[in-house]
């Protein structure tokens, strides 16, 4: 009895302890459960924050780039406005100087009209004293006079002499005194008209300052959208294959020209298209694995951009990131191209010659100091340009 007992009271502390153990096993499942489905709820809440936060990033990214694509409208508009200015300030300037030198062209010739006058009145006064001294005549009764016949004829002839040279020579001084007038009349009308050029010279000088400050504000606000590497490589590279592709295009319309003589002789004598320092050299580094097709040189505003070589105009407008561009046929596959111009002085189809002004150089397209970006492409291949410039 006393071992049922102790056996009946064994039974029930393993019975107890299996609870027990059971309870536990099933506490530490729950509360196992309990954990998992925390860390699923943690871990979904922190994937909704990183979609909301992806989410914002491709909002920012879009906004910023609307942003950047307006600011440069906005800085194409600039230039544009630049451009225009300057050209008319490119023509006033020669109409400045043409009048300029007629001012100065008419200033002696006037000085050679008075000393024509004087020498006139001077000689206008010989012959007045002579006929003064010779005494006055009667021809009627020179004519009538018998005695001496061969005398009155050579005394006839002599005064006819006299009267036509004296006729001549008025005639002469009227037509000094008359061309005189007419100078001193056109000095009038150049001296108004140079006081008018130099007028609106000043007014597109205020409207040039006016709209490049407008420029600054754009390229402040654009410097302000900072790009990181990759997408300064990205945007870069998308300007590259713009160029490119437009390159491509007016290679296709100059393969229509064929009396052009093209470049294959002419390496190493040809000059630049403006003379200055050459900031990047072809074939160097500019971002990543991109490298200058080109070179780019530094080059004070205002200066005249001439051709390197004859050629026509195949494009005269604005492309991002290179500005206000002049492309140049050369025939033969050679192109030339000038960029960042302040203002381009040719139009598409115009033939140009060696030395010829095309562009105003500037730093169209968001460039930061003026210069000029010059290429020769081959085919569409780009050259340096060091092996035909000198």
């Amino acid at each position: 009895m006393r071992l049922f007992k102790k056996l009946t009271t064994t039974v029930q502390c393993l019975v107890r302890l299996v609870i027990a153990c059971a309870f536990t096993l099933v506490s530490a499942q729950a509360q196992s459960a309990s954990s998992e489905d925390a860390k699923k709820q943690r871990s979904s809440e922190q994937l909704s924050t990183v979609k909301s936060e992806i989410a914002k990033q491709k909002s920012a990214i879009v906004q910023v780039s609307k942003k950047r694509r307006q600011l440069n409208a906005q800085l194409k508009k600039d230039d544009f406005a630049i451009a225009k200015v300057a050209k008319a300030m490119n023509n006033t300037r020669n109409s400045l100087k043409a009048t300029q030198d007629k001012l100065t062209s008419l200033a002696k010739e006037k000085a050679q009209l008075n000393r024509d006058k004087v020498q006139q009145e001077n000689a206008l006064a010989h012959q007045l004293r002579t006929a003064y001294t010779t005494g006055q005549h009667d021809y009627l009764k020179m004519l009538l006079n018998q005695e001496e016949s061969s005398q009155v004829q050579r005394s006839l002839t002599y005064y006819q002499y006299l009267s036509k040279a004296r006729i001549a020579e008025i005639e002469a001084f009227q037509a000094t005194i008359a061309r005189l007038s007419e100078v001193e009349i056109e000095q009038q009308q150049k001296a108004k008209q140079l006081t008018q050029l130099q007028q609106t010279q000043q007014s597109q000088r205020a409207a040039l300052e006016k709209n490049k400050a407008q420029r600054k504000k754009t390229l402040t606000a654009l410097r302000k959208e900072l790009l990181s590497n990759k997408q300064q490589l990205a945007k870069l590279e998308q300007e590259e294959a713009n160029l490119v592709a437009e390159l491509e295009r007016l290679a296709r319309q100059s393969a229509l020209a064929k009396n052009l003589p093209g470049l294959d002789k002419l390496k190493r004598k040809l000059r630049w298209p403006v003379s200055g320092r050459i900031k990047h050299s072809f074939g160097t580094r500019k971002q990543g694995y991109l490298r200058w097709k080109g070179v780019l040189l530094s080059a004070a505003v205002g200066r005249q951009v001439t051709s390197i070589y004859s050629g026509k105009v195949l494009f005269s407008d604005w492309l991002k990131g290179y500005g206000l561009v002049t492309v140049i046929d050369h025939g033969k596959g050679y192109m030339s191209l000038y960029g960042h111009n302040q203002a381009l002085l040719k139009n598409v189809g115009d033939t140009v010659e060696p030395g010829e002004a095309i562009a105003i150089v500037g730093q169209s397209g968001g460039q930061s100091e003026p210069g000029l970006y010059f290429e020769i492409r081959h085919h569409g291949k780009a050259v340096n340009p060091k092996l035909w410039c000198r």
